[in-house]
Order: C-alpha cells, then sequence, then structure tokens
C-alpha cells in the first residue's frame, strides 16, 4: 500500500519535531518509545512498498536451497513463488508481504535505532546481523511449512503456517532481542559485582 508523498511528509515533520521536544527535555524514555514508534511508521509507508517484493524473493532463493538439497520443492525466487511438490502434484505458494519478513525487520531497525547502548558504528554492525539472522530465520520457517506440505499434504498448511511456523519464527525472534536488547541492557546497569556468563562489570 502506497502512502501519499504528501502525507508522508507531514507525518514526517510531525514525528521529527515531537521528537526533538523529548530530546530537548532530556525525556530518554519518551523519546525512544516516540522515535522507535514513529520510524516503524515511516519506513512502513516509504520503504516498505519497495523493499517488500525483493525481500519475498530473497526468502524464497534462501528456502529454494534446503527444496534442491531435499527435492521437495522448487523455489522460483524472480516471482518470489514456490512449488512443493506433493506426491503426484504440486502446490503453489506465494512468498506475499506477511511471509517477506518485512515487518520483522522495520520492527528492528525502529527498536535499534532509539537503543542507545550502542554507538553508531555498533548500530549499523548489529542492524546488518540482525537483518541477515531474520532473514534466515524466515527462510526456515517457510521452509518448515513446505516440507510439512511435502510430507503431510496440503492439510497440514494451515496449521503449520498459522501456529508452529510462527512460534517457531518468534521464538527465534526472542533470542535475537535478547541477545541485541535486553542482555547489553543488563550488563550496563553496573549494579555492584554483576557478571553475565563470561561478561563481568565492576561499578
Amino acid at each position: 500500500m502506497r502512502v501519499n508523498p504528501i502525507v508522508a511528509l507531514v507525518v514526517i515533520a510531525v514525528w521529527l519535531y515531537v521528537l526533538s521536544v523529548t530530546h530537548r527535555a532530556k525525556l530518554h524514555a519518551w523519546e525512544f518509545i516516540i522515535g522507535s514508534l514513529g520510524l516503524f511508521t515511516i519506513l512502513m509507508m516509504t520503504v516498505q512498498p519497495v523493499l517488500t517484493m525483493p525481500l519475498a524473493r530473497c526468502v524464497s532463493a534462501l528456502a529454494g536451497v534446503v527444496g534442491s538439497i531435499t527435492g521437495a520443492f522448487t523455489a522460483y525466487f524472480k516471482y518470489g513463488i514456490i512449488f512443493v511438490h506433493t506426491g503426484m502434484s504440486s502446490i503453489t505458494l506465494l512468498i506475499d508481504f506477511e511471509c517477506s519478513g518485512i515487518i520483522e525487520i522495520m520492527a528492528f531497525i525502529s527498536l535499534l535505532a532509539f537503543f542507545n547502548v550502542y554507538n553508531i558504528s555498533e548500530k549499523i554492525i548489529v542492524g546488518i546481523g540482525g537483518f541477515c539472522y531474520i532473514m534466515v530465520c524466515n527462510a526456515l520457517r517457510i521452509v518448515l511449512i513446505c516440507l510439512s506440505v511435502h510430507f503431510f499434504g496440503m492439510g497440514a498448511y494451515y496449521v503449520v503456517h498459522t501456529f508452529i511456523g510462527r512460534i517457531f519464527f518468534y521464538v527465534l525472534s526472542v533470542l535475537l532481542y535478547f541477545y541485541v536488547f535486553t542482555k547489553p541492557q543488563i550488563i550496563k546497569m553496573k549494579v555492584g559485582n554483576f557478571a553475565y556468563g563470561s561478561d563481568k562489570v565492576n561499578s
């Protein structure tokens, strides 16, 4: 869904103004919340329509590697389509907006952009790593769906796509958020002599 450029510019202008107010007032919590939500909204309005199809192609291409090895399905990544072989027939799966991972990627980038534990260079490195991680996890979710349909038939599609696949993907996403956001924040708190695994911080 494409948004009118004028509407997008108005939203960006209002967001930047409110963000500047919270920054000058040193309302760090509100700056993080407004900054993250605003950036996510802006990215979804401006970048999402452009990147959805390329991301869908990348996901289908990554999943297609497993399909080529197992012979269970074939990916036509140019069109974002996967043909799943089920006995004597094939089922076509379209990698659409929901399956492209665009929402999860934009949410991660938006939170990371206003997470002050990292400096700019660290945010770039973590952002690239997180982007690749989400893409691979999403591709694995598609592989899980395709293999389930291949071995158990189309009847397994709804359960695996709606429940099992999403749980699988979100568990992996929670691990990413823990290591990117939660663990560094705990370490930075510096409460006494605090050790977390191999990391130790002295107050």
